[in-house]
């Protein structure tokens, strides 16, 4: 369960990179604003947070990332044990977000499950293979 978990968990990051190329890249482009329903001008007055958000969303795909190269590269002791906090902090926080999402706007149900479907799969099938 632990290499489900750790794929699941790369494939989480993966998404996240892309959701931060996204926000922090391509924000005001035609076809990130159809992404998020945004019009030029709403995308050029959120830019700063996007940009910000972004960013967010990049580190917690490096915190999973770091944290699956660790967990992978031996046991759940020493390295590996602060891999799989890891890679739980990165996707339990993903997966945070993306009821935190749900619950503050009912219409973003889509865009959350797209973010933290994955994740919280990932950190399930890590659960499941640590304990």
């Amino acid at each position: 369960m632990i290499a489900t978990g750790l794929v699941l968990a790369g494939l989480a990051a993966l998404v996240h990179v892309y959701i931060f190329f996204l926000e922090s890249v391509a924000w005001t482009a035609p076809r990130t604003r159809a992404v998020f329903g945004t019009s030029e001008q709403e995308a050029q007055t959120t830019r700063p947070l996007a940009f910000n958000q972004g960013f967010y969303n990049l580190f917690l795909a490096v915190v999973t990332a770091v944290g699956i190269v660790l967990l992978a590269s031996g046991s759940t002791d020493g390295p590996a044990s602060a891999g799989a906090a890891l890679v739980l902090a990165g996707t339990g926080s993903m997966a945070a977000a993306a009821t935190v999402l749900v619950l503050s706007d009912r219409t973003k149900a889509r865009a959350a499950a797209t973010q933290g479907t994955l994740p919280l799969l990932a950190v399930i099938a890590l659960l499941a293979g640590l304990l």
